[in-house]
Parts: C-alpha cells; structure tokens; sequence
C-alpha cells in the first residue's frame, strides 16, 4: 500500500504538468498530502469544497435509494479538468486539476484508477 505522499510523487510523475493534485480524508475534507504546480493555487480550500461535493453526490445516493457506490466523480471547467476519485472504502478520494487543452481525459482517469486501489493513510 502507497502513503499518501507516495501516491502524490507517482501522479505526479505520470502527470508532470497538472496543476494540483491532493489525497484527500472524505470525512474531514483535509488533505492527507498535496502537490500544486501554481504558486496561488490554494489547495486545502480546493480539498475542502470538492469534500462537499463527495459528500453531496454520497447523500443523493442514499436518499435515491439506489444500490450504487460512487467511483469518481468530473467536473469540467472552462478550461480546467477537476476529477474526484474515491478509494474503494470511500475514506478517501484523490483530487485532480489538469488543465483541459494539454491532458488527456482518458489517461487522467486510468492514472487516478490505478493510484486509488493502492493509497494507504
């Protein structure tokens, strides 16, 4: 099993030039271990606010009633990519922020998918 540190220096080298990338705990929104390639990119606000949306997408769920667990969750902006991807108990989830133009969503994906099965606290 990799730390949390560890995953984020393996992402990292997968994906040298994304702009942020944090382990996040999904019950407290801190970041277990976090990387930002922008100086001003403020990555405990950015874990905080993608903890709600884990958080909100959880509670749909359940109130739907649907026999379903969330395995990551993408939010597209203007020129950004923000994927959410939850480890398999859920305590967890890797967040990731890529610039939409230079990175392929495919492999973003795969990259986070196979970090994800393997992050340890």
């Amino acid at each position: 099993m990799a730390t949390p540190k560890q995953t984020i220096q393996d992402i990292l080298a997968e994906l040298p030039t994304l702009l942020a990338v944090a382990v996040v705990e999904t019950e407290t929104g801190m970041p277990l271990a976090s990387h930002a390639n922008i100086a001003d990119f403020d990555i405990e606000t950015a874990a905080a606010y993608n903890t709600e949306v884990v958080k909100a997408k959880l509670k749909a769920i359940q109130a739907l009633k649907l026999n379903q667990t969330v395995q990551d969750i993408l939010l597209t902006l203007t020129d950004q990519l923000h994927l959410l991807k939850l480890s398999p108990d859920g305590q967890k989830f890797i967040y990731l922020a890529v610039n939409a133009r230079d990175t392929n969503l495919a492999q973003a994906r795969q990259i986070l998918k196979a970090h994800s099965a393997v992050v340890n606290s």
